[in-house]
């Protein structure tokens, strides 16, 4: 019988759904049931998560607290880790860190500061712009001998020379000895050119010197969290001009 039955469905018709009717036509394509599941499981889907948001926002403690709530924001829709502002490290440091070691650099900044200590000695640490940042104090015996008070005669020297705080040769200097070195105006204004740009150096090598031993702090302490057998804190983040600060654990030594 069985048999029977399934021979008697290989003759029948197939049975196609309907299409659209004629005065429907201007609507277009009619609507197959596997169409209106897509559609409905879709529309399902989404009112099932506005309740759900619905239930959170109800059952939410408005005491809760997260650090993600503040260290984390919204790309797309998606949440991202927030890049902290004050934990950066520029190009030029990371170059340097990538390609070289801590002795190379260390040997660079000795380097420099022996070239720095080598022009502040030349230049007899002299203001470019002339600037006198230090004070000289005198003393006297008697208000009186402030009011005469005459500073050149009290340095023994030509009052023309008494803004100097370098090189200012007494009066028996200048009656019994020739003075060397420029006395025209070019020349004098050629010697002050040279010693400006001279202090320019200076002051380049000074920072370039500080760089380095910023570079090289950084090198060290990467070195120093290599050790995972100690925990560390961090007491200071790292910035451009400053290495991060760590709070390792002290352990007994046996």
């Amino acid at each position: 019988m069985s048999s029977f039955r399934k021979a008697l469905k290989s003759r029948q018709r197939n049975h196609h759904e309907r299409s659209q009717p004629g005065f429907r036509k201007h609507l277009g394509l009619l609507e197959k049931k596997k169409d209106y599941k897509l559609r409905a499981d879709d529309y399902h889907k989404k009112q099932n998560t506005l309740a759900a948001l619905r239930k959170k926002a109800l059952d939410k403690n408005p005491d809760e607290f997260y650090f993600k709530m503040i260290n984390s924001k919204l790309d797309d829709g998606v949440h991202v880790a927030k890049k902290g502002q004050e934990e950066e490290v520029t190009e030029e440091q990371k170059k340097v860190m990538r390609t070289q070691d801590m002795k190379y650099v260390e040997m660079k900044r000795t380097a420099e500061a022996k070239k720095i200590e080598r022009l502040k000695g030349e230049l007899h640490l002299l203001d470019a712009d002339r600037k006198q940042n230090n004070k000289h104090t005198f003393f006297v015996d008697s208000k009186k001998d402030v009011r005469s008070f005459d500073l050149a005669t009290h340095l023994n020297t030509a009052p023309e020379l008494v803004d100097r705080v370098y090189n200012r040769p007494t009066l028996e200097t200048l009656e019994t000895k020739r003075v060397q070195g420029a006395t025209d105006a070019a020349s004098v204004k050629k010697m002050a050119k040279q010693r400006k740009h001279q202090y320019k150096i200076l002051s380049q090598r000074i920072d370039r010197e500080k760089k380095l031993f910023v570079i090289s702090q950084k090198i060290q302490a990467r070195k120093d969290l290599q050790d995972k057998s100690k925990k560390v804190v961090k007491v200071k983040k790292e910035t451009p001009n400053a290495a991060p600060i760590y709070k390792f654990e002290l352990k007994r030594k046996r």
